[in-house]
């Protein structure tokens, strides 16, 4: 049985068991339910990566400041991280703030700031109970001092947990990432000699030790992956949904997974019995 959420008592999802936590928490007869007893439990993807747009959009269709866009978006992070968890998902890679985001106005940097360590103080002790082992990729060292020690010590009192990785890109920039690993690599050619092939660069890129993403979740209907871990999904899967982040729920989560099971994943080689297959309805597009 899966560990219920008893207070003292961490939610975890082995493999054998993954989709029932989220098929036991499912309403009956729902649309929700619906979509998740249709989805392959021996095929779901291991890692999803999301780029999580649209919330500025969604503020200014109802007249509001973006804040209230980052501040609604937040409740969707939530959703997903916690239909991850009852999945069973082994990774989830969320890109929070991009080396890029920089150039927005101070005043909107400045909240996002303060919506990340709200983030951690409200959901910390949710993220301990569901056994969810927090990590953070990106240029680290640049974030605001009480921004970066509340972060370290967040995913120190996490680092032992055995259930989904949670991972944060901050200040992240696929770039950046790889001209960063490069740098390594160079220095330490420097101690002996190395090769210079795709894993000795993997070993040196921020997210080295987690397995590249599956699926690559992008919401508000652009058709570009702006500069997200260019170097990992060299062959995830693409999906693209024009609903705003605020606005993603948990259907979405789970329609993006089975468009995600019809793919004949070939990773160069020849197609197998199954016929690849593509998103067809209006609100989403594969890429």
């Amino acid at each position: 049985m899966v560990a219920k959420r008893d207070e003292g008592v961490k939610f975890f999802v082995p493999w054998s068991l993954r989709m029932q936590a989220l098929l036991e928490a499912m309403r009956p007869g729902n649309e929700e339910d619906a979509l998740a007893r249709a989805i392959d439990p021996l095929r779901l993807p291991a890692h999803i990566a999301v780029i999580m747009d649209g919330n500025g959009r969604w503020a200014k269709r109802r007249n509001l400041p973006r804040v209230a866009g980052h501040k609604a978006g937040m409740r969707t992070v939530r959703t997903v991280i916690e239909t991850g968890t009852q999945m069973g998902l082994k990774a989830l890679t969320l890109y929070a703030f991009s080396v890029e985001n920089w150039k927005r106005p101070r005043t909107e940097v400045d909240v996002l700031w303060r919506l990340l360590r709200a983030y951690l103080h409200t959901e910390l002790a949710e993220i301990e109970r569901q056994n969810i082992r927090l990590t953070a990729i990106g240029r680290l060292d640049a974030l605001p001092d009480q921004v970066r020690a509340e972060l370290d010590a967040a995913i120190k009192k996490t680092a032992n947990n055995a259930g989904m990785q949670l991972n944060l890109a901050i200040n992240y920039g696929g770039r950046a990432e790889i001209v960063d690993a490069v740098k390594q690599l160079v220095e330490d050619a420097k101690h002996g000699d190395i090769e210079i092939d795709e894993q000795a660069i993997s070993a040196r890129m921020y997210s080295a030790g987690t397995p590249d993403p599956d699926l690559l979740i992008r919401t508000s209907g652009e058709m570009r992956v702006s500069n997200f871990l260019l170097w990992q999904i060299a062959y995830a899967e693409l999906y693209v949904t024009s609903t705003l982040w605020p606005d993603f729920t948990r259907a979405d989560l789970l329609r993006a997974i089975l468009d995600y099971q019809k793919r004949d994943r070939r990773f160069g080689g020849l197609a197998g019995s199954r016929e690849s297959s593509g998103s067809t309805g209006e609100a989403h597009r594969s890429l």
